[in-house]
């Protein structure tokens, strides 16, 4: 990180305040606060509070800001006040890649992670979320209502107490209703009937868990196989990875200058319109389909436990018969019925595994 920073022109990165002012006190000076920012990013301490911490503590960063300790305050708005300077740096630092070689290996892996955004789940609002509060809105109102009919009927001064505030808590849930019918108006009219209250940009995205969704960014990344760095990246409010492998594949390939670059992904980015349109690219794409098919709950073989040997153009089942031509059935039930072996086929002791029938 010294040598990297010390050998930067800053100025001509953008960054602000290589010059000091003539009067006032002193400011730190962007290699500092840059230092500061790039040990955080490379040891996960992104909060600017706790990256003030480390430079009272950490000995690594005592000696590589030369006993500097500026406030969070300072740190977050030197990122803030130089985003792009930063981005230009990072730049930098791709080109020294290619200096050293380090992208001889035109293979790079992409993937991308959901990040929670500062707008929580409550915030958030989509067509779904806002009938399904209104529902429960109207739940509370029918109960509260019949514990007034109840209140009503008794006469005395506990029951005149309790239909008082009966009746400011339904006013209160009127009031929300109100609102709620507001909100599922403009939810309607979004652009992706989503919106979002403290961070506009941020969008509900699923994770693995159930129920435990997110309100965040989807952040691609194209990591080179062989070093393992990052080489591009791009933040998305898209919440799959299925539209974004040509995209990500361009970049990595403008990045290590390659003519043809192979792009490794896991099945979410599998994507039949986006592996057709790499074709001519120079983007290679390497994605497992989807397994769309049911047959595993069911017990059943799927097509991929057929082997198919192009040398001899026949397939191989799991019983290791060799299966005949035959016309392809298409079916929804997806069973492995487009060739047979008719004499092994009858007296097989996994047929019940290849079909139901």
């Amino acid at each position: 990180v010294e040598a990297f920073i010390d050998e930067l022109d800053l100025a001509a990165l953008g960054f602000a305040g290589i010059v000091p002012e003539v009067t006032g006190r002193p400011a730190y000076h962007p290699a500092t606060l840059l230092k500061i920012y790039i040990y955080g990013y490379l040891n996960r301490i992104q909060s600017s509070r706790r990256l003030e911490r480390e430079t009272q503590r950490n000995l690594e960063l005592i000696w590589l800001t030369g006993r500097l300790m500026p406030d969070f305050k300072t740190i977050a708005d030197f990122r803030r006040d130089n985003g792009p300077a930063i981005r230009a740096a990072c730049a930098q630092f791709v080109v020294l890649c290619r200096k050293l070689n380090l992208f001889t290996r035109a293979v790079v892996a992409i993937d991308g992670s959901k990040f929670k955004a500062v707008n929580n789940r409550d915030k958030n609002f989509t067509v779904a979320k806002v009938a399904k509060r209104i529902e429960q809105v109207e739940a509370s109102i029918a109960r509260y209502l019949a514990a007034l009919d109840r209140a009503d009927r008794q006469d005395n001064d506990v029951a005149e107490a309790k239909t008082a505030r009966l009746k400011e808590k339904i006013e209160g849930l009127r009031r929300s209703m109100q609102s709620l019918k507001e909100m599922q108006q403009q939810v309607e009219a979004a652009p992706d009937q989503q919106i979002s209250l403290t961070d506009p940009d941020a969008r509900s995205m699923a994770t693995s868990g159930k129920g435990t969704g997110i309100v965040g960014y989807n952040v691609q990344m194209a990591v080179e196989a062989e070093h393992h760095l990052i080489v591009a990246h791009e933040v998305t409010n898209v919440g799959n990875d299925r539209t974004q492998l040509l995209a990500m594949g361009r970049q990595a390939q403008d990045v290590m200058t390659c003519e043809e670059v192979t792009a490794l992904a896991d099945r979410g980015s599998f994507n039949g319109d986006e592996v057709l349109a790499c074709e001519g690219t120079g983007v290679l794409p390497c994605v497992p389909k989807t397994l769309t098919s049911g047959n595993t709950k069911r017990g059943l073989f799927t097509g991929q436990d057929v082997v198919y040997d192009a040398e001899h153009d026949h397939y191989t089942c799991p019983a290791g018969q060799h299966l005949t031509k035959g016309k392809v059935r298409s079916d929804r039930r997806d069973n492995i019925d487009h060739d047979r072996n008719l004499t092994a086929c009858s007296a097989c002791a996994l047929k019940p595994q290849c079909s139901p029938d």
